[in-house]
């Protein structure tokens, strides 16, 4: 069978099923080469991808669906182990593909081959609600202890 669930029955209980946090997506083209890379960090379908070996790193940042809002688009790299073991880092500024007018650089986008890993690093990051969420539970605990003071004195 090629299910992974072949093993369960009708009524199985919900124990039985275990979420797997990895993914595998697959672009390849049946008429050419197809290669293996990773995309990791945050973009909106990170895993394990088969492509095709004519795709570039925009190719595959765009086959993983972009990347999230909290994304460092300055700081995208590919990581790169190259046949005699030297590792190597491509630095991709995103940003200034998508946000300039005229690009800087007449850089073109590089392309990925077997084993790449494309990075996209990114922090998250706290809006005005995050903040005033922080903020009023830390004064409600003030508040409280305020009044637990106050009636233990009294």
């Amino acid at each position: 069978m090629l299910y992974a669930q072949d093993d369960l029955q009708i009524g199985s209980s919900f124990d039985q099923f275990r979420q797997a946090q990895g993914a595998f997506f697959d672009y390849s083209d049946p008429e050419s080469v197809n290669i293996k890379v990773s995309v990791w960090g945050f973009v909106k379908f990170p895993g394990k991808y088969v492509i095709p070996y004519y795709s570039n790193a925009y190719d595959l940042l765009s086959y993983a669906g972009g990347p999230t809002e909290n994304a460092n688009l300055e700081d995208i790299r590919i990581f790169r182990e190259g046949e005699d073991s030297v590792q190597t880092f491509i630095n991709l500024d995103y940003d200034d593909f998508l946000w300039n007018k005229k690009l800087t650089s007449h850089k073109r986008a590089p392309k990925v081959i077997t084993g790449d890993i494309l990075l996209v690093p990114g922090e998250d990051r706290l809006y005005f609600r995050d903040y005033f969420t922080l903020t009023l539970s830390v004064v409600s605990v003030l508040i409280s202890l305020a009044i637990l003071v106050i009636n233990i004195v009294d």
